[in-house]
């Protein structure tokens, strides 16, 4: 069996990078991939998901020319263009990545499915389509799947979910999205600016329920606007064929048709069939128990990406390649405690870090909480972006903020102002003083922190 001294099951957003960095610091690494280079960032999540929302955006300011001054009497929607091009942005992306391995015996790619095998001594038994290796460390990331939840009938659809919608390139007519999370939300605007009916099925009492109440609710408000229909505290009992499309039957609510569904109700690790029983990794329910470190419970194995629980984001199983390359190859002080912001890549955005206000507020902390309407920054009138606001949240201590929620145009970028700032420990008088470029965007981010005192 040949050896190696690293062996990386999955080439997601962790396992690709920290492949090419360890052979730098003399280390022998294999990656496995039994599918696509990347994860599901490249594949079906990030890459192709805002290509495919940057036109359905276009198509919808063209529908606003009005607004603007311009006429623009008619607005044709190429549904198959639309998806054909976010596909070639993930084929040149993924071609890209595929190069970065091309003749190369280290890192040494190969393809195929591979999993734990048990021991031998103290190295561990890689498999990879019946070829053996053996390993001094393991670096598992091998991501998630959609869940697929137990509704009667629904073994019966063809459905549309995030790992397939690429697949789909007709628009549907009347979609019905069971979920009503960050996915849930994306594509539902997505596609109701290209021109399908759109209703939005959540079990719970409010969309984007990781997020505070006023996010939520103007978040509903904006959507609602644009004609995507939401029905809440709403539970699926049973789905249905019917005359060419689709029934879904709600409990006390009576049954809603269309045409296609989309089934956005949460992620599943991919750790079913790794083979982690052979050596006695943990898991629950299927996540990976790691520390700080992204150690699993066996030493010398790790994990990385989504499968190790905690924050499922594409920056986070990166950096989670630099916290391992530090265990592995630098001097360990790398580790998970770290800012974790993110962003729902709805229009308007919604760009958060730190705490909400309710857990804020929950913390015992003495806080301090500020909102700032966008529409009285100059540049989201000039620019017709007028919907949302800046919400900071600080210790009133010391001056540090806690967290952020920015909902308005850019907010994915602009959210970065308070994600550095939180990173350097700064206090918002650092914010406050400076001297912003005006008019921008930038200068709400400022107008909140201002607001402080």
């Amino acid at each position: 069996m040949e050896h190696c001294d690293v062996a990386i099951i999955g080439g997601g957003q962790a396992g690709v990078p920290l492949a090419h960095a360890l052979p730098g610091a003399g280390k022998r690494v294999l990656l496995a991939e039994r599918k696509h280079l990347g994860g599901s960032c490249l594949n079906f999540g990030c890459t192709p998901t805002k290509a495919a929302i940057t036109s359905a955006r276009l198509a919808h300011l063209a529908r606003r020319g009005a607004d603007f001054g311009l006429r623009i009497p008619t607005v044709e929607v190429d549904f198959g263009a639309v998806i054909q091009r976010a596909r070639n942005i993930v084929d040149a992306q993924r071609a890209a990545t595929e190069r970065g391995f091309a003749g190369k015996e280290n890192p040494r790619l190969i393809a195929g499915h591979a999993r734990l095998d048990g021991r031998d001594g103290e190295r561990f038994r890689v498999v990879v389509e019946g070829q053996a290796f053996l390993a001094d460390q393991v670096v598992l990331d091998t991501g998630t799947r959609s869940v697929i939840p137990p509704i009667d009938g629904i073994g019966d659809l063809e459905l549309i979910h995030a790992g397939n919608w690429l697949d789909t390139t007709e628009l549907p007519a009347r979609l019905i999205i069971a979920g009503g999370g960050v996915i849930a939300l994306e594509v539902a605007q997505f596609y109701r600016r290209l021109g399908s009916d759109v209703v939005v099925i959540e079990m719970g009492p409010r969309i984007a329920a990781s997020e505070d109440g006023d996010v939520a609710g103007l978040l509903l408000y904006i959507l609602e606007r644009e004609g995507i229909e939401f029905h809440l505290e709403a539970k699926i009992e049973r789905v249905e064929k019917r005359g060419g499309g689709i029934v879904v039957h709600i409990a006390e609510r009576g049954s809603i048709a269309g045409t296609h569904l989309f089934v956005a109700a949460g992620r599943k690790p991919n750790t079913d069939d790794l083979g982690l029983e052979t050596v006695g990794v943990t898991t629950n329910r299927g996540i990976i128990a790691v520390d700080a470190r992204l150690a699993t419970s066996v030493p010398r194995i790790w994990a990385a990406g989504d499968i190790r629980g905690g924050p499922m984001f594409t920056h986070t199983a990166w950096d989670d390649y630099r916290v391992i390359f530090s265990q592995i190859a630098g001097d360990g002080s790398r580790t998970t405690e770290r800012v974790v912001p993110y962003a729902i890549f709805t229009d308007p955005e919604v760009g958060r870090v730190g705490m909400t206000e309710a857990q804020a507020r929950q913390s015992g902390k003495e806080i301090k909480v500020v909102r700032f309407e966008i529409r009285r920054n100059s540049k989201a009138i000039e620019i017709g972006e007028p919907d949302g606001f800046v919400k900071v949240i600080a210790d009133a201590a010391t001056g540090q903020l806690l967290g952020a929620a920015v909902l308005c145009h850019e907010a994915a970028e602009l959210v970065h102002v308070y994600i550095d700032l939180m990173n350097a420990r700064a206090s918002y008088p650092v914010i406050r003083d400076a001297v912003y470029i005006h008019p921008t965007l930038a200068e709400a981010i400022q107008s909140a922190v201002a607001m402080l005192g």
